[in-house]
């Protein structure tokens, strides 16, 4: 398990409006996702609660739709807020991520907390 405090990221090596996966526990594959929205970050573990264990991404980093404004599972296609991790769309409406809880310290750097 990752210790708390774990560094993830700078924020200035993501791209505001993107997201990033992040193996922080040592997994052999991405275990938390980032998205960033201006200067504050959103962090979910990355699996999808409809299907357990079903990663989000269908390539490296490609978590979100087209439209950049949610959170898509390779899955089956079901659609998260960004901010509030919840289902608006697909089998497990109204469920949620689990936190993936990151923060972000005075000098720019994204972490686990």
């Amino acid at each position: 398990m990752a210790p708390a405090g774990a560094r993830l990221c700078r924020l200035d090596e993501l791209p505001d409006g993107d997201a990033r996966g992040f193996d922080p526990f040592h997994a052999g594959h991405d275990t938390v996702l980032v998205v960033r929205r201006g200067n504050t970050v959103y962090g979910w573990q990355d699996s999808c609660p409809h299907i357990d264990g079903a990663r989000m991404a269908w390539r490296k980093n490609a978590y979100l739709n087209a439209a950049r404004d949610r959170i898509v599972c390779s899955a089956h296609g079901a659609l998260f807020e960004i901010v509030s991790g919840i289902c608006t769309l697909g089998p497990c409406l109204g469920q949620s991520f689990a936190a993936g809880a990151t923060g972000l310290d005075a000098d720019g750097t994204v972490y686990l907390q």
